[in-house]
């Protein structure tokens, strides 16, 4: 066994602080941030693992559509789960905005969406279900008034 045919893909938020105010309108990275992060690489890591690197890539952060759409799969993980029991719960634009405002935060990433969207609307869902008000075949929405979540 080798390692031939292999890629490798190294993750790293080192420099995510250039990166993060580096943004240009257009979406682009500008090129003092590409030039800081750079420097940091090179302070950080020994040149020999660095000239072992075909290519270094910058992810630019999320944009908001990105992340109501990283909501919109963690609904559909969650519908997936209540099929059995023939229920479905949808989300409002309102309620997406508000779990954005709650729980998104650039520097992050998406983890903390997907605990958020756990122990908040899972809670209030199965809270609901345990109390009997949610039956089978019944389309639960989530709303948000005042950027607080409810269930109708």
């Amino acid at each position: 066994m080798d390692f031939k045919n292999t890629i490798l893909i190294l993750t790293s938020n080192l420099g995510s602080e250039y990166l993060l105010g580096g943004i240009n309108e257009d979406g682009t990275i500008q090129e003092s941030a590409r030039a800081q992060v750079d420097a940091l690489l090179r302070r950080s890591f020994r040149p020999e693992f660095l000239n072992r690197l075909d290519e270094i890539v910058f992810y630019k952060p999320l944009t908001k559509e990105n992340v109501t759409k990283i909501i919109d799969l963690q609904i559909e993980k969650l519908n997936r789960r209540l099929e059995d029991q023939q229920i479905r719960l949808v989300l409002t634009q309102a309620a997406k905005s508000a779990i954005v405002d709650a729980a998104y935060d650039p520097q992050y990433g998406a983890r903390p969406l997907r605990r958020y969207v756990q122990h908040t609307v899972e809670t209030m869902l199965s809270k609901r279900l345990l109390k009997g008000d949610i039956l089978p075949g019944q389309t639960v929405t989530v709303d948000a008034s005042g950027g607080e979540l409810e269930l109708r």
